[in-house]
């Protein structure tokens, strides 16, 4: 990257070069967490979508179920990417759908007994590989960063999350 906006900046000293650097870097490093968690998770057999999807029905508290618009809000997908993502886990036996006691035209999804003994087996080692990929950062630079990154998702989200 310093070698890019060097041959930049020989070339148009006009330009404020740090945007182009600050996101290039970024992205670089945004390729190797997703390396990371892909391959943290195919270990297990899954996806990083299909890991949100259970990972969401299991912080969602007993009876680890929520309807399919709960899980689209979660997941900011379509509706036919969290049809794929569930069909998918079905498959597998890691959650069923089950009709809404309230409405019957709405259909729950809910993690099943092995479904959640597989959520809970890998979310530790999850976050243990998160914390490698950022372990050469201090406590408080992760923290700084988080508050960086925090607040540029809040500009174009308009939310906290």
């Amino acid at each position: 990257m310093d070698d890019i906006v060097d041959q930049w900046a020989r070339e148009r000293p006009d330009m404020d070069l740090a945007p182009m650097a600050l996101v290039g870097r970024y992205n670089r490093f945004h390729a190797h967490v997703e390396a990371g968690l892909r391959e943290y998770f195919a270990k297990h057999g899954l996806d990083f979508s299909e890991f949100d999807v259970l990972a969401t029905l299991r912080r969602s508290g007993e009876p680890y179920e929520l309807n399919a618009r709960a899980l689209l809000k979660s997941a900011m997908v379509t509706s036919g990417a969290i049809t794929n993502r569930v069909d998918k886990l079905s498959g597998k036996g890691l959650v069923e759908r089950r009709p809404c006691a309230t409405d019957r035209r709405a259909v729950m999804i809910r993690l099943t007994p092995a479904g959640k003994e597989l959520i809970d087996d890998i979310v530790m080692g999850h976050v243990a590989n998160e914390a490698r990929l950022v372990e050469v950062l201090t406590d408080e630079e992760r923290t700084q960063l988080d508050g960086i990154l925090r607040k540029l998702l809040i500009a174009k989200e308009g939310s906290p999350s």
